[in-house]
């Protein structure tokens, strides 16, 4: 292989052509024709030592290939599976097809890279596993819009500045002594295991055409975000995730931490028969400046029905503008509208609109891994694939997040 000796000698070379192609033209004693025959062989000389060192170096780096080839490793900046990778999912495609488990956990051990443990079953491809993980933020706007985090334990726990230091104001040589110390809340959040079960017919697994692992990962993804987009609005945080609107709810101005600031629409059931946008101002509002940019309104799409129909105090124009770039939900009061249909349909006392920075506000904790377990006794020509997964979720800034409750107060 080339060294940096080589890299010496031909730097080297390189001057002695230079100085001898200066001195041939600085001859007295040779002819013109002379002098270009004496340069173009010192030219040729130098040509063939640069081909003789560009030929090692190719030689060198087929070399390198070859040691990455026999050491299992994909070549490097391609995306090609290791042949421990490869037998893996190939162990893994006559698991789910014909129940297959022959040598699967040694596999797994050397295949995948996870803090995992199977409590029975198998750990799943990652190919799948990311296919659950990308295709819950598009069903679940909570998920898309929260803060994501993967962990490889039984919880998440957090600390929360909810108040800073004081300044004060003291005169020359002399000291007030100390200010108030700042305060913190420890957030937790738990992960509870979850499970969905698509079956497949028995017939169907024969079938060699059908990409059954592509099939049962949108499957368990879509059981999955449906599940736990429910939970990120309304669950009640027992064995499950907290909703953002399972917390206790008060009033704003009443508004302490670990509760979540609410205004009253003006009406029960209903926005505001006159000047309904000014409650909507108020909610707006009532999220402080710092968390405002980034920040989105969060509705279901019944209620975002009624508020394009929402104007101005002349009555003339429309508070709701489409937007082009984004979804489907547009613009209200120059924020960015996110359609969840989990949130309430508007009845009297529903919080049916929120307005929160939810990325610093919520929230969603994965436990890193899902598993798998085949069934093909309980039901008769039928297997079942039992996906089970750990996830948890709740708000982890309480200032961060304000709801609309639609009530006189």
């Amino acid at each position: 292989m080339a060294d940096l000796s080589e890299v010496k000698d031909l730097i080297e070379a390189q001057a002695k052509a230079r100085k001898a192609e200066i001195e041939v033209l600085e001859s007295k004693t040779m002819t013109k024709a002379e002098a270009k025959e004496a340069i173009d062989k010192i030219n040729a000389d130098f040509v063939a030592l640069r081909k003789e060192a560009a030929d090692r170096a190719a030689a060198d780096a087929k070399q390198l290939a070859d040691i990455e080839k026999k050491a299992g490793r994909p070549a490097t900046g391609k995306d090609e599976p290791s042949p421990e990778q490869a037998e893996h999912s190939k162990a893994f495609g006559l698991y789910l097809r014909k129940g297959r488990t022959d040598g699967l956990d040694d596999l797994q051990r050397k295949a995948m890279n996870t803090g995992s443990d199977p409590d029975g079953g198998y750990l799943v491809l990652p190919e799948m596993d990311m296919t659950i993980d990308r295709i819950a933020p598009t069903i679940s706007a909570m998920y898309r819009l929260a803060n994501v985090v993967t962990i490889g334990t039984a919880k998440y726990e957090k600390l929360v500045k909810k108040s800073g230091m004081a300044m004060r104001r003291v005169a020359d040589g002399g000291t007030g002594g100390e200010t108030t110390e700042p305060t913190y809340a420890k957030i937790t959040i738990d992960v509870f295991s979850a499970e969905v079960e698509p079956w497949v017919f028995n017939e169907t697994l024969e079938d060699s055409f059908v990409n059954l692992e592509s099939d049962l990962a949108d499957e368990a993804a879509i059981g999955f975000a449906e599940g736990a987009g429910s939970e990120f609005i309304t669950g009640n945080g027992v064995g499950k995730a907290r909703g953002i609107a399972a917390y206790t709810n008060v009033a704003n101005a009443s508004y302490t931490w670990g509760s979540v600031g609410y205004i009253a629409s003006g009406k029960s059931g209903a926005f505001a028969s006159v000047a309904p946008a000014d409650k909507v101002v108020d909610l707006q509002h009532a999220l402080k400046a710092q968390y405002r940019p980034g920040a989105v309104w969060l509705t279901n799409n019944a209620t975002l029905g009624v508020m394009r129909q929402i104007k101005d105090a002349s009555g003339s124009y429309y508070l709701w503008q489409p937007d082009p770039s984004a979804a489907f939900g547009g613009r209200f009061l120059g924020h960015p509208v996110e359609i969840d249909d989990n949130l309430a349909v508007i009845a009297a006392g529903s919080y049916s609109l929120a307005f929160g920075n939810f990325k610093r506000g919520y929230t969603v904790v994965n436990r890193s891994g899902t598993t798998l377990i085949r069934d093909n006794i309980t039901a008769k020509g039928t297997t079942k694939f039992n996906f089970r997964r750990r996830f948890g979720g709740g708000i982890t800034n309480f200032e961060a997040i304000k709801l609309m409750k639609f009530a006189t107060g």
